[in-house]
């Protein structure tokens, strides 16, 4: 990995841990232990460092998901995605997708350009993963997309909701989806 991979994984680190939403490139250099002109050196702008952030993230997020066993069933396969899905770092990546798209559906660039980019790659991993687990080869694609936008709404209800009620949630997805 070259300097610039090296800033890419360590601002995302620090972006997970403390959000995008107030992102200053001066604080973020400092807590990486580099200056804001190497990063404007590297990246170009701060909104490519973001989008370069928001790559990361989503490569760890995809490498998770294709790290998965198949499961003995898609019924399986949905809640072992949403174990996976809210715990551990890739519980991070998710929380950050959200914000990413929250401020895409605005319009807002990097976000929504990234976030577009990293659905097709992100719903090819789940569907590829229910397929393993397997649902037939032409509804995994929709599968896929009805247990993404679930776990997405489930993202935004989360801080609000009962998580016994998510899981509950999960549950009726999982048994719709299998049947």
């Amino acid at each position: 990995m070259g300097k610039r991979d090296d800033l890419a994984q360590a601002s995302t680190d620090h972006a997970l841990e403390h959000g995008l939403i107030g992102l200053s490139l001066r604080p973020l250099a400092a807590a990486i232990g580099t200056s804001d002109r190497m990063l404007i050196y590297h990246f170009g702008s701060k909104d490519e460092l973001v989008d370069a952030v928001l790559d990361v993230s989503n490569d760890r997020s995809i490498a998770a998901i294709r790290s998965l066993p198949p499961a003995a069933t898609v019924a399986r396969a949905v809640t072992g995605l949403w174990d996976v899905f809210t715990s551990g770092p890739l519980l991070r990546c998710q929380r950050m997708y959200v914000e990413a798209a929250a401020l895409g559906l605005f319009g807002r660039e990097p976000y929504a350009t990234s976030v577009r980019r990293s659905n097709a790659v992100w719903l090819d991993a789940i569907a590829d993963h229910l397929r393993a687990s397997g649902a037939a080869d032409g509804a995994a694609p929709r599968l896929a997309a009805l247990v993404d936008a679930t776990f997405n709404g489930l993202m935004l209800d989360g801080p609000l909701d009962d998580a016994d009620v998510a899981r509950a949630v999960v549950h009726d997805l999982a048994s719709a989806v299998a049947g």
